[in-house]
């Protein structure tokens, strides 16, 4: 049942887990592979704007957006409103024209650059990343894609291939990977062997060697370049604006495809309605995911006409791309995130975050780094702030430490799995922002002591 005001502030009623939810965790220990991400042991019942009840009514503060997703808020009643009605009327229509997806391709084109055309519906983020990888072959003629360090494009086979920390749970024993795949440095300034410490310089170097690998270890038929605008799971690293417009301006030169991967970073998230907006920068192809619809599953890719036209019937295709129902829904939140000006609010209260993060930062040694755009940060923890040794254990017994006390964050991200990331609801407000670092600070207060 929604609660008709917000709670104003987390409410456990019980040990946690609570009972019904610890029976939930049993069954699917029983009946599912362990194979998702380890979270803390929440099961979700209800969740509305930033707030979740658990199995056992437990309210707590979502500092995640159901991992980027919920940018307009859970069970927004504008979104819940029109998913009802299309309920009733048409769901799947596979590539039979429904009423709601050539609306949602318009609005897209419509709100991103003027190069960008026509707009293909899909499912998921890593279908898009599949889809652009296709698309930027097929027009180029060429086969070789550049992708990062640190970058996370998906679970699916493609999309694998292209992430760049082959050690992690989701790639590592699934290879070999596709072929033509060639990595290259992305700017982290807070530990790359290139530039440690110096933002100005990490552009620079990183962007040389990005140069000298595609000289010594490409074989010149580079047909695109892949990039978030930052890197989410590597640790909410964000791309310097000078790196980002050097490589632009590299693939403008030299006859490759620029694809911006802003799956995470899109529908207001960065504090800009896109991430690439802060860059000043136009991509070539555009991915887009998660906050499109703040709730069901669907995703774009945008492109330039001379590209896109290069596609032919049933070269791009998908089962559930483009239904009536997810086409509606996404088309209603676009304009909730418009209506509701929640790139701006990401913007400000991202803002007010932002120094709450860097007083905590001055007060307890174990944070080493804050890093931040609009509603989307990572705090990451270290054992000594010379060495910057990380301190996974740490990061878990904090994140963990939250959850007790009503704050629900994801597992650490990062490299060293040593990264906090926090990313709440585009809709919270400052209060609510505010309690969340409270809580935060509790936690680490209590584990570090």
């Amino acid at each position: 049942m929604k609660t008709s005001v917000r709670p104003r502030g987390p409410e456990i009623k019980t040990e946690l887990p609570g009972p019904r939810s610890r029976e939930l965790i049993a069954v699917s220990q029983q009946y599912e592979p362990q194979a998702a991400s380890e979270q803390v042991p929440i099961v979700w019942k209800h969740a509305e704007g930033v707030w979740v009840t658990d199995m056992d009514d437990n309210t707590f503060l979502d500092y995640t957006s159901g991992v980027l997703v919920a940018n307009a808020g859970h069970s927004h009643p504008r979104l819940v409103r029109a998913m009802q009605e299309q309920a009733e009327h048409a769901v799947n229509t596979y590539d039979f024209l429904n009423e709601w997806r050539p609306q949602l391709a318009q609005r897209l084109v419509e709100i991103t650059p003027p190069n960008l055309s026509r707009a293909i519906v899909l499912t998921t983020g890593a279908e898009t990343i599949e889809t652009a990888i296709k698309i930027a072959r097929l027009y180029t003629g060429k086969h070789e894609i550049v992708a990062f360090h640190g970058a996370f494009h998906g679970r699916t086979f493609g999309a694998m291939s292209v992430n760049g920390k082959r050690s992690s749970p989701g790639i590592r024993g699934f290879g070999p990977f596709l072929p033509g795949v060639v990595f290259a440095p992305f700017p982290y300034p807070y530990r790359s062997i290139l530039c440690r410490g110096h933002e100005d310089e990490c552009s620079e170097r990183s962007f040389e060697y990005f140069k000298w690998i595609v000289e010594t270890e490409s074989e010149k038929d580079i047909a695109a370049v892949l990039v978030e605008t930052y890197q989410g799971a590597a640790g909410s690293i964000i791309a310097p604006k000078p790196w980002l417009q050097m490589m632009a301006q590299w693939c403008k030169e030299n006859g490759a495809l620029l694809i911006i991967d802003e799956v995470q970073a899109s529908f207001g998230r960065t504090g800009k309605l896109f991430g690439f907006q802060h860059y000043d920068i136009e991509p070539n192809l555009l991915c887009l995911g998660k906050g499109i619809s703040s709730t069901v599953p669907v995703s774009a890719v945008l492109g330039e006409e001379d590209i896109m036209k290069t596609l032919t019937p049933g070269s791009v295709s998908s089962t559930h791309g483009g239904n009536s129902f997810s086409s509606r829904v996404a088309l209603e939140n676009i304009n909730v995130i418009l209506d509701e000006n929640l790139s701006d609010n990401a913007a400000r209260i991202g803002a007010v975050l932002d120094e709450r993060f860097r007083a905590m930062q001055r007060k307890y040694d174990i944070i080493g780094d804050v890093r931040g755009l609009g509603l989307v940060f990572g705090l990451e923890l270290v054992k000594d702030r010379e060495t910057r040794e990380p301190d996974p254990a740490a990061t878990h017994a904090i994140i963990d430490e939250a959850y007790q006390r009503g704050l629900v964050m994801i597992a650490p991200i990062g490299f060293y799995g040593n990264v906090i990331r926090i990313a709440p609801p585009l809709v919270i407000t400052e209060e609510e922002a505010l309690l969340g670092a409270d809580i935060l600070e509790e936690a680490i207060a209590a584990v570090v002591g």
